[in-house]
């Protein structure tokens, strides 16, 4: 294979990566908040059972999340779920492991939004009563006080720690290949099995590094704009 054909077979590889990563962000970020306002609950149970699925989320591999919602259905209700939506669209659509990119969005999206849910919280929390108690004071409520007084605040102390976990987001894409979906990383593998072509693994690199230094500039553009909350 000449060096631009294995750039195409990588970049279709690395376009499931850019999914996995843009489904996880758009559905994990938002998720997290009512997690994170579930972990501040003044509700004890509801307190107490988030931040315990919180610490399982965030103590346990993210590929071992992956192997539990892919294969636990199959081997503990005999109901192998996403073996069959591989299967339903192969058969239908010609789409195929849409069942195992399916199973690696809904690990990434829990994951991710324990993630984001505790930067949500930290930054929620840093907030200092008095600002509260100031916006109570001027005849605001307390959604108000939240919306015009405290959420921009917060979103300027969050942006570091988020831009941090988006980041390492793209590269843990790579994990998606434990259960064969063929994303970058697992498009090389295969080069190599089939090729022997063992340079290609390495060439991935370049892909992860052009995107992350993308996002790097993109992020550091927004922390910039978001200057003139200076404490």
């Amino acid at each position: 294979m000449t060096f631009l054909e294995v750039t195409l077979f990588l970049l279709n590889g690395f376009l499931i990566s850019l999914l996995i990563f843009a489904v996880t962000l758009l559905c994990g970020a938002p998720l997290g908040l009512p997690i994170a306002f579930c972990s501040m609950s003044r509700f004890k149970p509801i307190r107490a059972i988030s931040k315990v699925i919180v610490w399982i989320v965030r103590g346990v591999p993210l590929m071992l999340q992956i192997f539990i919602i892919y294969y636990v259905p199959g081997l503990l209700f005999n109901f192998p779920m996403f073996s069959r939506i591989d299967r339903f669209f192969m058969v239908n659509y010609g789409i195929m492991d849409a069942g195992r990119i399916a199973a690696v969005l809904i690990a990434f999206t829990i994951n991710y939004a324990c993630y984001f849910s505790e930067i949500y919280r930290g930054g929620i929390e840093s907030i200092s009563v008095g600002q509260y108690e100031a916006g109570y004071v001027l005849g605001l409520t307390k959604k108000q006080v939240f919306k015009h007084i405290i959420l921009k605040q917060v979103i300027k102390r969050i942006v570091p720690p988020m831009s941090n976990e988006i980041i390492t987001l793209i590269k843990d894409t790579a994990l998606a290949n434990c259960i064969v979906v063929p994303e970058i990383i697992k498009q090389a593998k295969e080069l190599a099995a089939t090729k022997a072509m063992i340079w290609p693994l390495f060439y991935t690199g370049v892909f992860y590094l052009i995107f992350v230094g993308l996002l790097t500039v993109l992020l550091g553009k927004l922390e910039k704009k978001l200057s003139y909350f200076r404490s």
